[in-house]
């Protein structure tokens, strides 16, 4: 099975790939997934455009700044703690996993949305 890497973490790929049946009916069946590939985008075109029918560059640049924010507070903290010399304690190392969680969380909201825009599920203004 193969992986896609993300800007955090990886998700498996678990698309069936037919190996052994003959061309007919491999062609049939990509047909097949083609609709349910066609279906999907316009599942996605409708809810996603319903959903975020105000999207413009001014959104996307409000979600960089908030991206960027929250990525150098994650990385004042862990400097922060870091002018001690001591260790962190857990009260710390909590603080630090917020500051970077909210920061990955933020980054592939920032990703999603363009992915969204690139495949059409919204347009920009």
């Amino acid at each position: 099975m193969s992986t896609i890497q993300t800007g955090s973490y990886r998700r498996q790929r678990d698309h069936f790939e037919p190996q052994d049946i003959d061309p007919q009916e491999q062609r049939k069946l990509r047909g097949l997934l083609e609709q349910i590939d066609y279906s999907t985008f316009v599942a996605n075109r409708e809810v996603i455009g319903h959903m975020l029918p105000n999207l413009d560059a001014a959104a996307f640049q409000r979600l960089a700044v908030l991206t960027a924010t929250a990525r150098g507070k994650w990385v004042a903290e862990g400097l922060r703690q870091s002018e001690s010399g001591a260790p962190s304690t857990v009260d710390q190392i909590a603080r630090l996993t917020a500051t970077r969680t909210a920061y990955e969380e933020l980054a592939e909201v920032y990703e999603g949305l363009r992915r969204m825009v690139e495949r059409g599920y919204t347009a920009l203004r």
